[in-house]
């Protein structure tokens, strides 16, 4: 496992990271990944470790706390050799949000009984209207207070879609953008906040580095249980998802690696990216994902060309294109 800074931060995290989400398990609605077996998801996280993997990332909203428990339980006694980011903001899956600085405080405090510690490494609002937040009156000064008091070590921004993620750093004074990232959804590279992370110092994390679990080769049966989020997506959608690793295949023409580990290695082939955060469910998942960060990387010819598939390509259904910026 190889490891990079967190922008200008004093945090060192493993280029691949653990996205959590999924081990929260079921909750109401098509709002998760479906159900999980917490003692699967625990022994994801030893694997994951024991594979080099310091950086977790979570949520309040995921499992409603229920990610944060596991991981609390599972590295309590070894806090310190772990790297944990959490998130703040939404009161219930698909909205509304709260960022006033009373419930941030509560939510903080909260998370940190879950994740038995007394620090954040990275608090992140999650998936603000920065138009909203604009209007919310001592949310960043909030985060700025816990920061002071040591309840978390830096400030980061998860934010709704690639454009936001420059004013999350001018105005909201983010030390760290989380942001949607990948083969297929390359909107970071052209809209250019990578160079401008890169040269403001800025720690990027890149979630959905698989395309939802699609960038895997996986995925060819579309019959999602009721309460997985991808089953209130329009067939269509999912059969572009699915087709998708097909369209990459030549990156592996010299190589043996599996669709996942393509995905992982084309998001780590950028500098500025600190992290990628693949969701996982299994021990298996775990290794595979860790395997990617000692793998070679790819020619800036291949690079490009990948960057000419996804343009040649529109792998976002119109229905879709709104609400590219998942959690």
């Amino acid at each position: 496992m190889k490891y990079r800074q967190l922008g200008k931060t004093s945090i060192t995290v493993s280029e691949i990271g653990f996205g959590s989400w999924g081990i929260g398990g079921r909750t109401e609605g098509a709002t998760s990944y479906g159900a999980t077996d917490d003692a699967e998801s625990k022994r994801a996280l030893e694997a994951a470790f024991d594979a080099g993997i310091t950086l977790y990332d979570t949520s309040d909203l995921y499992g409603y706390g229920h990610s944060e428990e596991l991981i609390g339980e599972v590295f309590d006694g070894r806090r310190e050799k772990v790297v944990i980011a959490s998130k703040v903001g939404y009161v219930k899956h698909g909205g509304p949000h709260d960022f006033s600085p009373l419930r941030i405080r509560q939510c903080a405090e909260a998370s940190l009984r879950r994740l038995r510690t007394d620090y954040i490494d990275l608090y992140q609002l999650h998936s603000p209207s920065l138009d909203e937040l604009c209007g919310t009156p001592g949310a960043i000064d909030e985060m700025q207070k816990l920061k002071k008091e040591g309840k978390i070590r830096a400030i980061g921004i998860s934010v709704k879609s690639p454009q936001d993620g420059f004013r999350a750093v001018t105005e909201f004074g983010a030390e760290s953008v989380q942001v949607n990232f990948n083969l297929i959804d390359q909107r970071i590279l052209d809209n250019e906040f990578i160079d401008f992370a890169r040269d403001q110092g800025i720690g990027v994390i890149a979630r959905t580095p698989l395309g939802f679990g699609f960038l895997s080769g996986t995925i060819t049966d579309f019959s999602f249980s009721s309460d997985d989020h991808r089953s209130s997506w329009p067939e269509s959608q999912l059969r572009r998802w699915a087709s998708a690793p097909s369209m990459f295949k030549f990156l592996n023409e010299s190589r043996s690696w599996t669709p996942t580990q393509i995905a992982l290695k084309f998001c780590l082939s950028f500098p500025a990216v600190s992290s990628v955060i693949p969701g996982i469910l299994h021990p298996s998942e775990a290794r595979e994902n860790a395997s990617a960060s000692d793998l070679s990387q790819f020619a800036q010819e291949e690079i490009a060309r990948a960057r000419e598939v996804y343009h040649a390509h529109e792998f976002f259904d119109s229905t879709l294109k709104k609400s590219k910026g998942k959690t």
